[in-house]
């Protein structure tokens, strides 16, 4: 079984930006997305994947954290392309960077479409108490809010999200509220 250990920050400035090694255009949709994770009738999401030329298909637990069950496969770019058309109840977009500190690769992903504004940095971890650098531009965290998750902002995303959703604190003023 694969786990993804994964941190998600929002952005204190754009400093990041002169360190981009590589960028990437992605689209994804959902096979099994927010409606049946929030009405409990399945236990993962399903997700399709391009990036590029190249095509995933991604299963990942439905669980609040930081570390979650996570199975990867390739998938023909054209099946991929099909299944999103025909198969997904949206596509979400947005622009991958990536940027190494100090030998930590974090991915900083400048959403598109009904989510542009939205900018959050990844950082997937080999342990959930591994240390990590913590660049100036990194701000605080958001992991643990499920509004950031991307299978949410399908059916919620950001440019409609209220002056609270966008300005709750870490604590989560409304964790939940947007499975």
């Amino acid at each position: 079984m694969g786990i993804e250990i994964e941190r998600k920050f929002l952005l204190a400035n754009d400093h990041w930006r002169a360190a981009i090694t590589r960028s990437a255009h992605i689209a994804q949709g959902y096979l099994v997305g927010v409606r049946a994770l929030r009405d409990g009738t399945t236990r993962a999401s399903v997700r399709v994947r391009i990036s590029d030329e190249q095509a995933w298909l991604n299963i990942k637990s439905a669980e609040l954290g930081i570390a979650r069950a996570e199975y990867e496969f390739p998938l023909p770019l054209v099946d991929a392309r099909s299944m999103l058309d025909t198969l997904c109840d949206g596509v979400l977009e947005k622009t991958r960077h990536h940027v190494d500190v100090d030998g930590w690769l974090f991915e900083i992903d400048e959403f598109l479409g009904e989510n542009s504004g939205l900018t959050v940095a990844e950082i997937e971890l080999p342990a959930v108490d591994a240390s990590f650098p913590r660049p100036a531009w990194l701000g605080r965290e958001v992991s643990n809010l499920e509004r950031y998750y991307n299978v949410n902002l399908l059916e919620h995303p950001f440019t409609q999200w209220s002056v609270v959703e966008r300005d709750a604190s870490d604590a989560g003023l409304i964790q939940g509220a947007h499975l």
